[in-house]
This record gives C-alpha cells, structure tokens and sequence, in this order.
C-alpha cells in the first residue's frame, strides 16, 4: 500500500474516494500506483444516470461487473449511489485494489467486492447461467476489442454491457491497419470523426454479439475528451438486422450518408466519395430510453448532463453524419449563424433538424448539403 503522503481523499457525486494526488496534481494522470483521471467525472456521471435508469425496472439480480476497474471509481460510485445493486471489480494492479478496498470502508459500503485476475478470467468466472452480470463494464486504456467476446458471455438476458474506448488516433484514422485489425473497419478523417469511431466500436460489438447468437443494440453513446462510451443492451436470441454498411463523404462538396453497400461517385458533384465502415448504421440512441435518463439525473452530477441527454432525445431519431456550423460556412466563406438559426430554417422549409450531443456547433438533418448551403446563405 502506497504511503498515506501520496494519497488523498475526494468526494465524486456523493462517493468519497482515495485517489493518488499525481492525478489530481499533473496534466496527464500517472499509472503509479493506481490509474484515476478525475477528467472523467462527466463520463462516471453519466454511467450512474444510465445504469439507475437501466435498473429501476430490471427483473433479477443486480449484479454490477468492472472487469479493469483501476481503483475502483465507476464501482464504488455504483455501490454507493444505485441502491441494492451488488458490485464486483477487479484489476491486476494491487495496489489499486488496496485503494478501492480502503475506500469502500471509507463509505461502509458491504455491497462491494473486489478481485484479482485477468479479465476475461474475471468475466468467465460470471458467464455461467445463473451468475451472469445485469450489468458488466469494459473500460480499458485503448481498444477494447480483446475483451467484447468475454464481456458478452457474462452479461445476462436483457443485461446491459457498457463498453469504453480511448484509441483515439487509430479510430480517428492515423492508423488505418490497426483500425481494420481491432475493429474490423476503416475510418475516414472528418469533422464528424467522433461519430464514425462510436459506429466503428458499435459494429465491432455488434458483429461479435452476432457471432454468439446474441442481439446487441445500443441505447445510449457519449463522447467527451479522450473517450467514447458506449452502452447496448444484450437480448440472446440471433441478430436479424441489416445494419452494419458504410458511411460515404464526399470531401469536394460534403455530401455524406450512410448506406448498406458502397457508393463510388457523390450524387452531387461526381467526384469520388471515401468511404468509412464497415459500422453500425443504425440509431445510436433508444428515444425512450433516453427520455427516461431525463428523469433519472441526481442533484449530485454535473449540470451538462442534462443538455446533453436533452440534445440525445432531440437527435436519436435524426439521420446519421452530422454537419457543423463552421464546416458549412468554411465552405461558403462567410461568418457562421446561430445554431438555432439553421435549424429553425431547415425546420421553415420543411426539413428535420436537431442539435447533436457529439458537437457543440453541429447539427443534424435529412437536408442535402447542397440545400443547406443555400438556406444558410438565404
């Protein structure tokens, strides 16, 4: 156990924990003695909205598994503000699970325990009928794709897997074969990059859960910083959908969609289109679900939470391929309007408009581009 002069105590949503004071102390949160990036407030914030929402109508036993907890913040988190859940975490790091045990009685809680093992070890041990995760998290540094197979065979019928990625630059296209190898698709660099890599992580989920003859559909993604969550509920029956495809752009005029099979030529201009996927081409957000996490937001997390879940429910019926303010009016060499501006014009001449939750300055429409330069010049 590391000295108590490197250690400090915090309070995260109503959770008091032991953390290292490096990471509270440096730009880039150090690995000695245990991993905790206090940036990552927001994302454990939304992860108990998700989950009190996922649980306050789950039939059976709630039982929380964190297969690479670090010490243990999304846990305890869980153990202390979601009642009568039972939380299991585990990490390879002892002296993180020393803090997290610590922690835990710093906040009696009897409902949190802690392992050793490697992780899919870890899962394994859950995967059995009868002993399976209602809910089981994945938040690894980089890819998570080694570890998707396992968590799925740990999470039980109706049970939710939330699974996190922090591979930016491969999933952003710096590294296109490492991208092909971890997620079994290209991406292409956009200004939307950050929702082609949630399609790249969901149709890497997907494809695996299909394999296992098991359904995975998302009902809730959130992006912030270095990360990309993602949180699909898992029904074990085999996936009849047609929804993994592409996404086509067309980097002369900015057209993009999504489609099942590839498109050469843009329909606008005839000039080559690139093309990203394959991915998930479906909703990345359930409208009901996401209208019930509205009602589920503790006084104790940050206040964006509810902006941004307020544009989630806005957009989780719209169009894939946001468009952003500066993008458009880059390409018209003008100042940029308001965002409430162009969706109030797109929605005037009869189209569907929303904000998005991926970009402060975006917005989504079944509008083509060529249309929405002229509305925005109108």
């Amino acid at each position: 156990m590391p000295t108590d002069d490197l250690i400090t105590s915090i309070v995260e949503g109503n959770t008091q924990m032991l953390v290292p004071k490096g990471a509270l102390e440096q730009k880039v949160p150090p690995r000695e003695i245990a991993f905790f990036n206090p940036r990552a407030k927001l994302s454990r914030d939304f992860s108990i909205i998700v989950y009190a929402t996922f649980l306050k109508n789950f039939e059976g036993k709630r039982l929380f598994l964190d297969g690479l907890s670090g010490l243990g913040a999304r846990g305890l988190r869980v153990a202390n503000e979601i009642p009568n859940t039972d939380v299991f975490v585990n990490d390879l790091n002892p002296s993180a699970l020393e803090l997290s045990k610590k922690s835990a009685e710093l906040n009696k809680l009897r409902n949190y325990q802690i392992s050793k093992d490697d992780v899919c070890q870890f899962f394994n041990n859950f995967s059995k009928k009868g002993s399976r995760g209602a809910i089981v998290d994945i938040d690894p540094f980089g890819s998570p794709s080694k570890y998707i197979d396992c968590g799925i065979r740990a999470t039980i019928h109706k049970g939710l897997l939330s699974v996190s990625a922090t591979d930016l630059q491969v999933l952003h296209g710096l590294f296109n074969d490492a991208c092909k190898k971890k997620y079994h698709g290209l991406p292409i660099k956009t200004e939307y990059s950050n929702e082609i890599s949630i399609r790249l992580i969901l149709g890497l989920i997907i494809t695996v859960a299909a394999r296992l003859d098991v359904e995975a559909t998302p009902l809730f993604v959130e992006t912030n910083q270095h990360y990309y969550r993602t949180y699909l509920k898992i029904l074990n029956k085999p996936d009849t959908r047609n929804k993994i495809g592409y996404i086509v752009h067309c980097k002369n005029c900015g057209s993009r969609y999504s489609v099942l099979e590839p498109i050469p030529i843009c329909e606008l201009c005839s000039h080559k289109m690139e093309l990203a996927g394959p991915l998930w081409i479906g909703k990345l957000f359930d409208t009901e679900f996401v209208k019930k996490m509205s009602k589920e937001i503790p006084d104790h997390v940050d206040k964006k939470c509810q902006k941004i879940i307020q544009k989630a429910f806005l957009e989780s019926d719209m169009p894939s391929c946001y468009f952003t303010l500066d993008e458009i009016a880059e390409r018209l060499k003008i100042a940029p309007i308001p965002l409430e501006e162009i969706i109030s014009r797109l929605q005037a001449n009869g189209f569907f408009a929303s904000p998005t939750s991926f970009n402060p300055t975006g917005f989504r429409t079944n509008c083509k581009v060529d249309k929405i330069k002229e509305i925005f010049l109108a």
